[in-house]
């Protein structure tokens, strides 16, 4: 579904040395709970793998989505005109593999319509008694994460500024925390995919007190891979 070609910049990205705002410590140590989400992602010995992944699938969309809407009015058309996340544009690939260029906000509205067409399918998120999940439930598991990901992704590289404004960056970082903490637990979204952010996710899920050294590295580690657009 993720397909990469190189591209031109299209110059209304910012400048590679622009800091970036999420990355800033006195930020990335607002969290709205000190859970130990590594343990909090792990399989209860009683549950079954897919209700387990069912459960939290589920949930995390009803929260990225909820995160999302904070900020919706933010990202339009004409503000966000690609569906882009620090150096790279994501497009959209509709059933039959069309590409779609679209902007964030169209790119998001097709996340959310398909993830919630998916998880409301009794025939793919089963919730009676007895029903079987399908063969593909985990290759869909996994394009849903992948998907918000993208989402997660958009809101710390597009709109971090007003999630401060709106005092949600607590919310935003545990949420992120929790959500990369799963999905890696599980092999649920390919390493290459979330490498985009991975100068936040080594602050963020790092043990505490790593943090200062975790954002200087992510800095510095990321600016050399600005030089160049990719497109998926």
């Amino acid at each position: 579904f993720c397909r990469k070609s190189k591209g031109k910049p299209n110059g209304k990205k910012p400048a590679p040395e622009e800091k970036k705002l999420y990355l800033e410590p006195e930020y990335t140590k607002s969290r709205i709970t000190d859970f130990e989400f590594k343990e909090l992602v792990m399989l209860p010995r009683e549950i079954d793998l897919n209700e387990w992944l069912a459960s939290n699938t589920t949930t995390f969309f009803h929260h990225i989505n909820l995160q999302y809407s904070t900020i919706s009015e933010f990202c339009t058309g004409e503000s966000c005109q690609t569906m882009a996340v620090c150096n790279t544009q994501y497009y959209w690939y509709d059933e039959r593999g069309k590409k779609i260029k679209c902007t964030a906000p169209q790119y998001v509205d097709f996340v959310m319509s398909s993830v919630q067409k998916l998880v409301t399918d009794e025939d793919v998120f089963p919730t009676k008694y007895g029903k079987e999940f399908p063969n593909s439930f985990e290759s869909l598991v996994k394009k849903i994460c992948k998907y918000l990901f993208h989402v997660l992704a958009h809101i710390y590289s597009s709109h971090f500024k007003e999630t401060l404004a709106l005092e949600l960056h607590g919310h935003l970082n545990t949420l992120y925390t929790h959500f990369i903490l799963f999905i890696r637990e599980f092999n649920l979204v390919d390493p290459k995919e979330t490498t985009i952010m991975d100068d936040l996710t080594e602050v963020l899920c790092s043990s505490t007190g790593s943090s200062s050294n975790g954002s200087g590295n992510g800095s510095s580690n990321s600016a050399g891979a600005q030089n160049h657009v990719k497109e998926r």
